[in-house]
C-alpha cells in the first residue's frame, strides 16, 4: 500500500504550537524564528485545507480540527521515538555478525576475538565464512574482513601493509616446487593448486612446495615453526581490510571492535 506523504516538519511545529498556544514559545523550543513557525502552520493549513489556530484577544486557540487530531499526532510522535530507541538499542547491542575467509579467521581473527571477549564478556559473535566481499544486507552483517585492494564502496581500515611472503617447509622440503592458490602463482608448473592461502601454507608445511601468501596470514605459521620464510617480503596490491557500509561502520560496537582488531 502506498503511504501518504507526511509533512513531518509541519506536524512537529503544530505539536509545539498547540502545546504552548504561542508561536513565539514554540519557536524557542524548536530553535527557529516565530515567522518560521507561522510559515509552517500556514503551509500545513494550505495542504490540509483546514484552519488550525484562531487568533483571539486572549491569544491562540485551537480549532476543533486541531483538537480532534492532537492525541493521534502525539501518539504518532511517541511511536517514532520508540522506533528510534529500538534502532539505537540494536546499534549498542552485544551481538556482532562478522564475515571473513576461513584461513584468516583460524590463523588471525579467532585468537583476537577470544582476547576481545575476555575483556568484554557480554559480547557474542556470529562468524560467517566468506571468501569474497559479502552482501551486508542479505547476510545481516555488521563487519567483514576481506583480502582486497581496498575498502571498495564501503568504509574500511587496512590491517596490514599489503605484503606477501614466500614460505616453505621448515626443513626446506619441496623447495623446487610451487603451490598455487586462487591464481596466486604461476599459470603453469604448479605442483598443487588449493582453494585459499591457508591451505597453501599447510601444503608448504607438508613439503609440497613454496607458496606466496599474505604476510599477515603467514606470520602465525612462521612464528610456530610450521614454515619458514624464503626471501624478502614484497608489496602487493591486495591486503586485509576490515570493511562495512557507513551505517554499520558508525555503530559504537563496530567502532570498538575495529579499534581492538586494528590495534594488534
Amino acid at each position: 500500500m502506498k503511504r501518504t506523504h507526511l509533512p513531518l516538519n509541519g506536524l512537529r511545529v503544530l505539536d509545539a504550537a498547540a502545546r504552548h498556544l504561542s508561536f513565539t514559545r514554540a519557536a524557542d523550543e524548536l530553535a527557529v524564528t516565530p515567522a518560521a513557525v507561522g510559515q509552517q502552520i500556514r503551509a500545513l493549513e494550505d495542504m490540509l485545507g483546514v484552519v488550525l489556530f484562531r487568533r483571539t484577544p486572549k491569544g491562540l486557540e485551537l480549532t476543533p480540527e486541531t483538537e480532534g487530531a492532537l492525541d493521534a499526532l502525539r501518539g504518532g510522535f511517541l511511536m517514532f521515538e520508540e522506533a528510534v530507541h529500538a534502532m539505537q538499542a540494536g546499534q549498542s547491542s552485544s551481538a556482532l555478525a562478522i564475515a571473513a575467509p576461513r584461513d584468516i579467521s583460524a590463523a588471525w581473527l579467532l585468537p583476537r576475538l577470544a582476547r576481545y571477549r575476555r575483556e568484554n564478556p557480554e559480547i557474542h559473535f556470529t562468524l560467517i565464512a566468506a571468501d569474497t566481499p559479502p552482501d551486508f544486507a542479505e547476510a545481516n552483517l555488521d563487519i567483514a574482513l576481506v583480502l582486497a585492494e581496498g575498502p571498495g564502496e564501503h568504509e574500511g581500515i587496512s590491517l596490514d601493509d599489503a605484503r606477501f611472503v614466500t614460505v616453505e617447509a621448515a626443513d626446506g622440503g619441496g623447495a623446487d616446487a610451487v603451490i598455487d592458490w586462487q591464481g596466486c602463482g604461476p599459470d603453469e608448473g604448479a605442483v598443487i593448486r588449493v582453494a585459499d592461502a591457508g591451505l597453501a601454507i599447510e601444503a608448504a608445511a607438508s613439503g609440497l612446495g613454496r607458496a606466496c601468501v599474505p604476510m599477515l596470514l603467514a606470520q602465525p605459521a612462521i612464528a610456530a615453526g610450521a614454515v619458514r620464510q624464503f626471501g624478502e617480503a614484497r608489496e602487493s596490491e591486495r591486503g586485509y581490510w576490515l570493511v562495512a557500509p557507513a551505517p554499520q561502520w558508525r555503530q559504537k560496537k563496530v567502532k570498538a571492535l575495529v579499534a581492538a582488531l586494528s590495534g594488534g
